[in-house]
């Protein structure tokens, strides 16, 4: 399993129709809604590294999305 956690960016005032397309999205587990730098921070778990790559496309290709930033996350054995 591969985890990710994308920080979001939108447009201002737009965030309640990015979280609805957000919201959308197969492979994303958990959406919060942040204040500061970001606007949502999201979390993704998927089965591979290129699914989660075409889910962050997906986010960035979103209406009113200006920026994303990913940490891919790994678990410790």
């Amino acid at each position: 399993m591969v985890i990710g956690v994308t920080m979001v960016n939108v447009l201002p005032g737009k965030e309640r129709i990015a979280y609805s397309h957000l919201n959308r999205i197969d492979g994303i587990k958990d959406i919060y809604h942040v204040f500061g730098e970001y606007d949502f921070v999201v979390i993704i778990e998927v089965d591979d590294l290129g699914h989660l790559n075409s889910i962050v496309d997906d986010i960035r290709e979103t209406d009113n999305v200006t920026a994303t930033q990913t940490i891919v996350g790994a678990e410790l054995k």
